[in-house]
């Protein structure tokens, strides 16, 4: 067997005994017959993992449905609900069909976090009686009514096996060293506490109701629904509303464990291809609905496992599924131990934990509690359906009130300059509020008009521009700087200046001659130069002090050393999206690294890497060689110049880069390529080749190739055409002719060279 099958073995296994106590919970928290739940999780296991597009999502009954299962067996009965199940698989297949997948992507992470955590609400009340000894109530508001006689009447025996049910899940995860980490793979704390409070009412004698697993040959199917078509209708597209979108949510977290674990060693895995998903769990409720099963949705906390336990493909959650198909036939008589009062207290700790204190952080760190707050309490009070759609509207009206929330101000510099301020989009709302600030303006006064902004509609360019030529044509001066000084549907106007335009179109930075005289060329870069920094105390300056403030005062942090090519065409901040404090950058001609030992006058790169290396710790290192690199060209003519006894500076630095040149000449058909392209020419070529040959360089190092040993650095081969304005990874994979592949937004942009 080997190691991958070894991995996904193991992890079903984990993930098994983590499903079965779950899926039986969940199934009692519905109110459907308990097998109902071990039919979803063997087919979730076993269709969506063989059709699904995230091959390590896990699929099976989850939380999140539980309040509307609920509903509906209230409503319509277990046999129509299982209809209505299989119902919304075709609906799901139908919109897979369209790969309308990502559309699903675009509702508020505050509205469902919000719906998440109502339903968590929902079922803790729910699960709250029945571990106190009663019965729950059909709705939130019925089970916090009935609270105080429950309370009044409470039944010592469940409340100590459900006491013990808790306290196994709480302490389990937190016992320490190895005996800990043996237990926990022996193990999963649900598990654990469920068959420990079995054992314990078994051995004890206690009478309490326990699982029911009626035979097989009385279990109910469905039937063709019956009741109100406009009801039947709202109940298929919330079961198929509810189920893709925290089936889609829980594949991209996948996704990004995955990524995690790859970053740090572990093995590649296909991301998750969202329109096959839907697919995938749309089969799967056919086949549940139509074997008298919940609903199947991912399961993130099952999901989240199977990647922790090393899962490498899809053949994991499959077998999952087959574990728990053989339980249902060979393991009733176990099964029927457990007491219900432990499969409630294993529900409602999910469902508080479902009120998650990583999302509430995230949506107020977001300004988004309204929304999240508004929605859970619409969840747990009025039904999913109602809170989610209450959710949308305060949504909707949160992002129309910062829409129109555009803040004006005006102040006077100490050089006598009058300074607008817009914060926030410019729109025709606004014109009102900025037309009254631009009138107080005095005439022929200097302005600065400075927009912290994203959009300006037509109405707000009109009133600027007018006001601007106006106050021009009396003699005044103005500047507009900012982010949204460009109307919309047309090139950059003359006021507009974004960091990486040409210098010579830098309007707002350009020289400033004396009345009279022109500028030459050189003061006017010289001018253009102080312009850009003048540009920079006034307009940047003032968002980067508190941040630039911060890292002085703690020092630089940098998780990255960025090792690329002097050339002033790599703006690396640019092509990086970084900011202060990111990257650790060494640049020099030809992006190269000198061999430990090399003949050579500098040492700097050498410093430089064991600076990052030892006293940053970074945990990466790139080298990132540019197309038309003016080293590479010069390679040649150096050596020529070498023969005549006429070597400089840059001939001894570029003796560096022999290596490279040596290696191209070696690699004859296997030479370094860009993915889908057949050929490059030469410069290309030893472009390609030097960045892979820098990389070998960095191995030979003693604290590089150290920290490589004890897994603390990896390395990364980059590419960057100029012309395209695209940025090339090296395929750590693509064995002995490296294929450097393009980096685009979700395709395949987290790859390593090491």
């Amino acid at each position: 067997m080997s190691a991958y099958h070894r991995a996904d073995l193991s992890a079903s296994i984990s993930v098994f005994l983590i499903a079965l106590p779950l899926s039986l919970g969940i199934a009692l928290a519905t109110g459907a017959p308990l097998q109902a739940g071990l039919v979803a999780a063997a087919v979730g296991g076993i269709v969506a993992g063989c059709l699904g597009g995230a091959p390590l999502q896990v699929s099976g009954p989850a939380a999140g449905l539980t309040v509307i299962t609920a509903e509906l067996i209230h409503q319509y009965g277990w046999r129509t609900t299982c209809a209505i199940t299989a119902l919304a698989g075709l609906t799901q297949l139908g919109l897979s069909a369209l790969r309308v997948a990502r559309t699903a992507l675009v509702v508020s992470p505050a509205i469902v976090h919000g719906m998440l955590a109502g339903i968590g609400v929902t079922i803790a009340l729910a699960q709250l009686h029945i571990v106190l000894g009663g019965t729950a109530e059909s709705s939130a508001i019925d089970n916090v009514a009935q609270l105080p006689g429950q309370l009044a009447d409470l039944h010592s025996t469940a409340i100590a096996v459900s006491a013990l049910t808790i306290a196994v899940l709480l302490i389990w995860p937190r016992v320490p060293g190895r005996a800990g980490v043996t237990m926990r793979r022996v193990a999963p704390a649900a598990l654990a506490a469920v068959t420990l409070a079995t054992a314990v009412s078994w051995t004890g004698d206690l009478r309490l109701p326990r699982v029911d697993l009626p035979s097989w040959s009385s279990h109910a199917l469905p039937q063709m629904p019956e009741g109100p078509v406009l009801g039947l209708l709202a109940a298929v597209l919330t079961i198929t509303l509810v189920a893709s979108v925290e089936s889609l949510l829980s594949a991209v977290a996948v996704d990004k464990l995955a990524a995690v674990r790859q970053r740090a060693g572990g093995p590649r895995v296909a991301k998750a291809n969202l329109d096959r998903e839907l697919r995938g769990q749309g089969a799967a409720n056919v086949v549940s609905g139509l074997l008298g099963g919940l609903p199947v949705t991912g399961v993130a906390v099952r999901s989240s496992a199977n990647v922790a336990a090393g899962a490498v493909s899809r053949a994991s959650t499959i077998m999952h599924g087959c574990w728990v198909l053989l339980a249902t036939g060979l393991l009733v008589g176990l099964l029927e131990l457990i007491p219900l009062a432990a499969l409630a207290a294993l529900v409602m700790v999910v469902g508080i934990q479902m009120v998650s204190l990583t999302h509430i952080r995230s949506v107020t760190k977001h300004r988004e509690v309204l929304v999240y707050g508004v929605t859970a309490a619409g969840v747990t009070l009025l039904g999913v359906l109602e809170g989610v759609a209450i959710g949308v509207a305060v949504a909707v009206g949160v992002a129309l009130h910062r829409l129109t929330h555009t803040r004006v101000s005006h102040d006077v510099l100490p050089d006598g300059t009058h300074r607008v301020r817009v914060r926030g989009q410019l729109t025709f709302l606004a014109v009102p509020r900025l037309s009254r600030v631009l009138a107080q303006i005095p005439d022929k006064a200097p302005a600065v008009v400075e927009l912290d902004g994203t959009f300006m509609d037509h109405a707000a360019y009109e009133t600027l521009h007018d006001w601007r030529a106006a106050h021009t044509a009396q003699g005044g001066e103005v500047e507009i700087t900012g982010r949204a000084g460009q109307r919309i549907g047309e090139p950059a106007a003359a006021h507009h200046c974004w960091p990486w335009q040409p210098w010579q179109n830098h309007q707002c930075t350009g020289p400033e001659p004396a009345a009279g005289e022109s500028a030459g060329k050189e003061t006017g870069r010289h001018d253009q130069l102080l312009g850009g920094v003048r540009n920079f105390q006034r307009a940047t300056a003032p968002l980067v002090r508190r941040e630039l403030a911060r890292l002085a005062q703690e020092g630089q942090r940098p998780g990255q050393l960025f090792l690329t090519c002097a050339d002033s065409r790599l703006v690396t901040s640019m092509i990086t999206s970084s900011g202060p404090g990111d990257l650790f950058t060494v640049r020099n001609m030809g992006n190269l690294v000198p061999l430990p030992g090399a003949e050579s006058t500098d040492d700097s790169v050498a410093a430089a890497i064991e600076y990052a290396v030892t006293v940053l710790r970074v945990g990466s290192i790139t080298v990132c060689g540019h197309s038309g690199c003016g080293a590479m060209q010069a390679v040649g003519v150096v050596t020529d110049g070498e023969r005549e006894g006429q070597e400089g500076s840059m001939g001894r630095w570029l003796r560096h880069a022999r290596p490279s040149v040596d290696r191209l000449e070696r690699l004859g058909d296997a030479v370094p390529r860009i993915e889908g392209r057949s050929g490059s020419d030469p410069l290309e070529s030893l472009c390609l080749t030097n960045v892979v040959q820098q990389l070998d360089h960095l191995t030979q190092h003693a604290c590089v190739a150290e920290r490589i040993s004890e897994g603390g650095l990896t390395l990364r081969g980059m590419y960057f055409h100029v012309g395209e304005a695209q940025a090339y990874v090296l395929d750590a994979d693509s064995g002995p002719t490296p294929v450097f592949i393009p980096v685009r937004p979700g395709v395949r942009s987290e790859i390593l060279a090491g």
